[in-house]
């Protein structure tokens, strides 16, 4: 799962620098190519329409001073028509208005691109005038002048009242822009291409190193903590990667000393446990003379000599469990595993400690129920929880075995231990497995050696089953364990 979402990562940086490489590029691409575009096409257009200005102007001055005022239509027809010759080409259509007479140089010629905007401005100017039109299915340009006297009058030139009208379809100029948004088309796509292609070695650069440190990351997490990055360069990736060689560096030093310092607590507990158990076993011996003799002594000392013998075998038991602690904690346990019949397991648990009349077992009838387990740790897991609960909790106790099938969890034996006492606090509950934990602080001594619950979570772990605690909805706690049956697999030994 680690892996699938390292990928799933890198391969999302890896598309966000593609994308936002081609966004870049085509943002740039499309901004250069309007602002090409326009500029290009401004040209075209201005000098088109310049040269077909200066060209009217040209003509319209050669030939108006040959017009005689006021013309009849037929004078104003072939004036029209002699200005329309200037273009070789007939491309240009020519209307010439005076007053309330006008021509235009081809016949029925209705001159539908001239609009009443462009009248409106040759008739209220002396200077030339020109629009850009679209009409039908073409773009022309429109161009529009009044004709002045060719005589100066007081210091001026007064208008004649003739107007010139000019449109010429701008086809070849349309052609040209045609032909510019094109190319830009053209250059969008090898420029887009070419900004993934660049995005693709950008983003191979970057999650070379980042590929690397998740790499690097994840052989930590495993345990692996020699683990370094090659620095290369002095960019900030080359950064980073020496700030997670100094903390690589630093984790293995500082994980090093807490290996050390937890292997010499687990030698000093076993040894001193080792050490305690050979003087226990002659107090234990001496207290047990001292038991039988403890009537024919005078009360103060009686007393004193059963305090010491049940101090003594506190301090039995508590080495008892240290030495098996520490074996947990060395991976030196060994499973005896052998089939066995769970509820006749759990009676002689109960029968071997004197607790079958204090405790309501309610077990399935003999050899319904059998599961692989060792039949040993299986009797100091049930001890312990029972013992707990007789000592902490209140009766009735009960004792409960039935086998669970769950969805991918296969048969598991399930064991309940259940009081009738106030219950665990919740604040407790999270902790009640850990070593040596007291729920209340202030109290130094307690009836068991503190590790008995942990031993049963070791226990239970080792057979791969699970065991938790709850308080019961009617009062009272409960410690549930689950075993896994694995009745197919052969009799022998397993090692933790």
């Amino acid at each position: 799962m680690r892996t699938r979402v390292g990928a799933h990562r890198l391969r999302g940086l890896r598309v966000r620098l593609v994308v936002a490489f081609a966004l870049v590029a085509a943002l740039t691409a499309t901004t250069t190519g309007a602002l090409t575009f326009r500029e290009a096409r401004t040209g075209v257009l201005q000098q088109s329409q310049d040269t077909v200005i200066e060209r009217l102007r040209t003509q319209v001055t050669r030939l108006a001073p040959e017009l005689v005022l006021p013309p009849g239509p037929v004078e104003l027809r072939e004036f029209a028509a002699e200005v329309a010759g200037a273009e070789p080409s007939g491309a240009w259509r020519v209307l010439v208005v005076y007053r309330g007479l006008k021509a235009t140089s081809a016949p029925d010629d209705p001159f539908g691109e001239l609009t009443p905007a462009l009248r409106e401005a040759v008739n209220s100017r002396s200077a030339t005038v020109f629009q850009r039109v679209n009409h039908a299915d073409h773009t022309a340009l429109v161009v529009g002048m009044s004709v002045a006297f060719t005589t100066s009058v007081s210091g001026g030139w007064p208008p004649s009242g003739l107007r010139v009208f000019l449109t010429v379809p701008q086809t070849t100029e349309q052609a040209y822009v045609d032909a510019l948004v094109t190319a830009v088309e053209r250059a969008a796509v090898p420029a887009l291409a070419l900004a993934v292609l660049l995005a693709l070695l950008a983003a191979r650069g970057v999650l070379r190193p980042v590929r690397a440190l998740r790499d690097a990351t994840r052989s930590i997490a495993e345990g692996r903590l020699d683990t370094r990055l090659a620095v290369d360069g002095s960019d900030e990736l080359a950064e980073l990667s020496h700030t997670f060689n100094e903390t690589a560096a630093a984790l293995e030093e500082s994980v090093a000393e807490l290996r050390g310092m937890e292997a010499r607590a687990r030698r000093f507990a076993a040894d001193v446990s080792h050490e305690l158990r050979t003087p226990l076993a002659a107090m234990s011996a001496v207290t047990d003379v001292l038991d039988e003799d403890a009537a024919g002594l005078d009360p103060d000392t009686a007393i004193a000599v059963r305090l010491i013998s049940e101090e003594t075998v506190k301090l039995a038991r508590l080495v008892d469990d240290l030495m098996e602690i520490s074996r947990f904690d060395a991976g030196a346990v060994v499973l005896h595993l052998d089939e066995i019949d769970l509820a006749e397991s759990l009676r002689r648990t109960l029968a071997s400690r004197g607790w079958t009349d204090l405790v309501d077992a309610r077990l399935p009838e003999p050899d319904a129920l059998r599961g692989r387990v060792d039949p040993r740790r299986l009797d100091v897991v049930v001890a312990n929880l029972v013992g707990n609960a007789l000592r902490h909790g209140a009766r009735p106790v009960g004792l409960r075995l039935h086998e669970a099938v769950g969805p991918g969890a296969g048969r598991r034996a399930v064991i309940e231990v259940l009081d009738s006492g106030p219950g665990i606090p919740e604040g407790v509950l999270p902790h009640v497995f850990e070593r040596f934990y007291k729920s209340d602080a202030a109290r130094s001594r307690t009836e068991g050696s503190g590790l008995g619950l942990a031993i049963t979570e070791e226990n239970v772990r080792m057979h791969g089953g699970t065991v938790r605690a709850a308080n019961r909805p009617e009062g009272g706690a409960v410690f549930t364990v689950e075993l896994p049956l694995r009745r197919d697999e052969p009799a022998g030994e397993e090692r933790a």
